[in-house]
């Protein structure tokens, strides 16, 4: 029987390579890669087979949450295992609402992440104990109507790339030279966005890529 294969995802790197480490115990999981950011994460996941990643929330470039997302798309039956330091509701919410099947708090990853990973891989789904007096299974049944959404998203990939480093303040020549595109494919890309959107505004744009969680609100 071939081990439990896994792809790790966090722009920690002193971090990953504790998690990496951790796991390495187990001869029956096998880490297939690592990753330090969303985009890396999802190119290595055309490349390599696996059966689960663990992911951060936040990474540059494309953000965990999105990321989710992203894979339950094109890879649905790889399980998402969110390990993050953030406790607040509205990112458990989220990353639930994106598909994945487990969320453990980083101060919980020594003693509870293999127990994670067993209860997913069993079919299940996971709740870091930390957690358990703010959410507990309503959350899940509250957002399972949330999740099916996912598979409504009117923006391409890229678009939604691009939506991300527009909500940053980041100009058109900025964003063609971030993505190695050029500007006419960014303004492209723009009008489409705001066609299907329809939201012209460049507030109104950040203000929804917030809401979907695509970035963070500017401190």
């Amino acid at each position: 029987m071939r081990p439990y294969r896994i792809l790790l995802a966090d722009d920690h790197v002193l971090f990953r390579q504790g998690v990496k480490s951790l796991l390495e115990k187990d001869k029956d999981l096998e880490v297939a890669g690592e990753a330090d950011d969303g985009i890396k994460l999802l190119d290595l996941l055309k490349k390599v087979t696996t059966d689960m990643v663990i992911l951060d929330v936040s990474m540059p470039n494309l953000r965990g949450l999105e990321a989710a997302r992203e894979i339950k798309i094109v890879a649905p039956g790889v399980k998402i295992l969110i390990l993050s330091m953030h406790r607040d509701r509205g990112y458990v919410q989220s990353a639930i609402s994106a598909g994945v099947e487990g969320y453990l708090l980083k101060e919980d990853a020594d003693t509870e992440l293999f127990a994670a990973i067993e209860q997913i891989r069993q079919e299940g789904r996971y709740l870091s104990p930390l957690l358990h007096d703010v959410l507990v299974d309503e959350l899940f049944r509250s957002t399972c109507k949330e999740g099916s959404a996912v598979r409504d998203e009117p923006l391409s990939l890229r678009e939604r790339e691009v939506l991300k480093l527009i909500a940053e303040g980041r100009t058109n020549r900025e964003i063609s030279v971030f993505l190695s595109i050029s500007i006419r494919t960014v303004e492209n890309h723009r009008a489409s966005i705001t066609r299907k959107l329809n939201i012209k505004s460049t507030a109104s744009l950040t203000k929804y890529a917030i809401e979907k969680g695509y970035t963070l609100p500017t401190r």
